[in-house]
């Protein structure tokens, strides 16, 4: 009977074994373990991080504060709520302070510039230091351990896979200090066109290419834009990053704004769906739900960075006012409060927002503040979160709390707060409603903001408030599920980024989103292996904002080799049949130079969309805003003044092409970033075609007829600069578009195809 026993145990032992022991098993990885457990989450961590693997009712956890014990945000299994709130009542105010910060831009490897400064790896530039591409910097590492800094912007990389190692040495680098807190990786939108680039259909690339957010609003199709969130999202996980510093939803009613081709369009209504589609797209993974392929958007810019006066950009003092003539705040909001804030999807809101630089003059209705969106309690707190009912991270646009020298130079744009202190600027954000601070990697600042609100509120009081921003960027992070496995398979991103799939549906999104405005005498499309001329293009120097100087060039303005795959090129115009003129918008400058302060003026000039010389004699007398500490007078006014493009040339080269060509077709291609007046230009032209950043091979499908054009304005043409100036920088829709010389109106919704003006269901339903 004992031995019957004893057969019996040792038969069942396997079956015990499986049913009662652990539901999990590990794996080596390059680099870090993984571990997946049975029906739950899958682990992965680094083993010189000194983490250890708990196992709770059969399943595994990593114990991230090394207690013995499981806590509640290191259990998978509860809710992101119930973890982000234990986590954050664990943490010590530094910590907390550190979770509140987002870093300078990082560059992988670091190269460093005048204005961010000198990177260094173990005390040397990298190039002398030895260090690999993937390595963390000196500066990285001091503010990923000493000031608790988790959240991190990059910017370029070597590589993907270099991006994929770098995160991985970079999670490694943090989960074995303090609570474990993983790094949550952020980019500015990073998949734009080369314009030189060729496409094959079965080749991949860096990454997958796509026109602008304004380039696939023309497109007038949310579910393309869903797309595109859908596939940059896999990729940008595949390079570690858990947070895209985008979209940019920002009403482009102001046609000289500088970034009006980050947004989504100037109509209300197109940009909502847009605003709302790219969140679902970038925020919900393959169940619709938060998971390892979700991305957290962050909508900028709060209210509504588009209605700046005159055009002058926030980046700079001079652009430091958002002006309401039409006072017309709502439609400013409707991309937020009924776009990325009504997500169809289980994600249900936009996980994050970016107020902008601005000062949203005369929007304060409650304590009459002006003074930059991110410090003023009435847009954060009263509208943001009390009337629409938003509690997601609000995170400041990058470097407000900087201290600032002039209205001209690229530095802090602490807009009327120039006298606090750097740490009262701090303070003032917190108590506005904001939870973050772009652009800084030092924490003492905010450990100075919790001291004094600890002497106005006492210490219960701003211990609960820094909890409340802790449990809000924590929730962020357990989303995206970086506390179970935030490291990257460096093989399976080299597959993944720019993978072949993922080129073509960037391609075909190219193709969609640009604009043929005319096409007299069905001159399009052009049959291959005609002749064609394509003359130089002069391009002037110029200045970027960190006055990095590009010298003045001639260059041929498309990729030959792409040209001749369609065309015969030739050098002769009398032996072409047709020409190809490839050029730019009116760069019609910023609306400031100090040389007009110099010579007694205000330095205020006008912003201009046209190519010629332009004087604005129906600009404003007095503006709108003014009063900067930084100038002593509060007219801003540019009424009288004359501009004139750097690059007029281009005008002059489309004339004297068709002069040279004479009867013969003139194909004007030109990359629009906003509005601009096409009285200059369209005489000249015989068929023009508007692009927002796509490739060369784009175009010359277009061209040639392998596909039909099917774009349309998302944003009206002006007939002429005194619409421009006569319009309110608040409302959309409010310009006189220019007419051609067939008829065709360049309003919203405009577009042409082979057979004529499109006037289907998305200008029905649009227009």
């Amino acid at each position: 009977m004992k031995n019957a026993k004893k057969h019996l145990l040792v038969a069942i032992l396997p079956f015990l074994v499986v049913a009662c022991g652990p539901k999990w098993k590990e794996a080596e990885k390059e680099g870090y373990k993984l571990v997946e457990n049975t029906d739950g989450a899958t682990l992965g961590y680094a083993p010189e991080s000194g983490i250890q693997i708990l196992t709770v009712d059969r399943f595994a956890f990593k114990d991230l504060n090394k207690n013995g014990t499981l806590d509640p945000y290191e259990d998978w299994r509860l809710s992101v709520e119930e973890r982000a709130t234990d986590l954050a009542s664990k943490m010590t105010v530094e910590q907390i302070a550190g979770l509140m910060l987002y870093s300078a831009h990082q560059s992988i490897p670091g190269g460093g510039n005048r204005f961010f400064g000198p990177v260094t790896y173990n005390g040397k530039p990298f190039e002398e230091s030895g260090a690999k591409a993937s390595d963390l910097s000196d500066a990285q590492k001091i503010f990923l351990k000493d000031d608790n800094l988790r959240h991190v912007l990059i910017t370029s990389v070597q590589t993907p896979g270099v991006a994929a190692q770098w995160n991985n040495n970079a999670q490694a680098f943090v989960e074995g200090i303090g609570m474990g807190i993983p790094v949550n990786t952020s980019s500015d939108p990073r998949h734009g066109s080369d314009s030189y680039a060729e496409f094959n259909a079965g080749a991949g690339g860096r990454i997958s290419m796509w026109p602008s957010s304004l380039g696939i609003a023309a497109s007038f199709d949310p579910a393309l834009m869903q797309q595109f969130g859908d596939i940059a999202s896999k990729e940008y996980r595949a390079l570690g990053i858990a947070t895209a510093l985008s979209p940019q939803i920002d009403l482009a009613t102001e046609p000289r704004w500088s970034r009006f081709d980050g947004t989504m369009g100037e109509d209300p209504k197109l940009a909502t769906d847009m605003a709302r589609a790219y969140v679902e797209g970038f925020q919900s993974s393959d169940d619709g739900g938060w998971g390892y392929q979700s991305v957290n958007a962050m909508v900028k810019h709060w209210p509504g960075g588009g209605p700046e006066e005159g055009g002058r950009d926030a980046h700079f003092g001079y652009g430091a006012y958002a002006v309401y003539p039409g006072n017309n705040l709502k439609d400013h909001l409707k991309p937020f409060t009924e776009g990325a804030f009504k997500l169809k999807g289980a994600t249900g809101m936009a996980s994050a927002v970016m107020p902008y630089y601005t000062i949203s003059t005369g929007r304060d209705t409650v304590n009459g503040e002006n003074i930059g969106n991110a410090y003023n309690k009435y847009l954060i707190t009263n509208l943001l979160r009390e009337k629409y009912g938003y509690d997601g991270v609000v995170c400041t646009d990058w470097g407000i709390t900087r201290d600032v020298s002039s209205v001209y130079v690229f530095e802090g744009k602490p807009w009327g707060v120039e006298n606090l202190s750097v740490a009262e600027r701090h303070y003032k954000i917190i108590e506005a409603g904001c939870d973050q601070f772009g652009g800084n990697n030092d924490m003492d600042p905010v450990i100075e903001a919790y001291q004094m609100g600890v002497k106005e509120h006492g210490e219960e009081y701003m211990r609960k408030r820094f909890e409340l921003s802790a449990v809000r960027l924590l929730k962020n992070i357990f989303r995206t599920g970086l506390f179970e496995n935030p490291y990257l398979d460096v093989a399976t991103t080299e597959a993944t980024v720019g993978k072949p799939e993922f080129m073509a549906a960037g391609y075909q999104a190219q193709l969609r989103s640009v604009v043929m405005l005319k096409n007299q005498g069905n001159v399009l499309p052009m049959k291959e292996k005609k002749k064609v001329y394509v003359p130089q293009r002069f391009v002037a120097s110029s200045k970027n904002w960190f006055g990095i100087a590009t010298p003045e060039r001639n260059e041929v303005p498309f990729n030959m080799d792409v040209i001749i795959k369609y065309y015969d090129v030739v050098e002769d115009p009398s032996a072409a049949d047709f020409a190809l003129v490839g050029i730019e918008n009116p760069n019609g400058g910023v609306g400031y130079e100090v040389s007009d302060s110099e010579e007694g003026g205000n330095g205020y000039v006008p912003i201009s969309l046209q190519y010629g010389p332009y004087t604005a004699t129906f600009a404003r007398d007095s503006s709108m805003a003014g009063g900067s500490p930084m100038e002593d007078f509060t007219n801003r006014t540019y009424k009288g003044k004359t501009f004139l493009a750097s690059n007029t040339t281009d005008l002059d080269l489309v004339k004297d092409t068709k002069k040279i060509m004479g009867e013969k077709p003139v194909v004007v291609l030109v990359r629009v970033s906003k509005p601009m007046v096409f009285a200059e230009i369209e005489p000249y032209a015989s068929a023009i075609l508007v692009q927002m950043g796509v490739q060369d091979q784009a175009l010359m499908d277009l061209v040639s007829g392998k596909v039909e054009p099917s774009a349309l304005l998302p944003f009206q043409m002006p007939a002429d600069m005194k619409t421009v100036e006569l319009q309110f920088e608040d409302v959309p829709r409010d310009m006189q578009p220019y007419v051609d010389a067939e008829g065709n109106t360049y309003d919203f919704a405009f577009g042409l195809n082979w057979g004529g003006v499109i006037n289907d269901d998305r200008v029905k339903n649009y227009k």
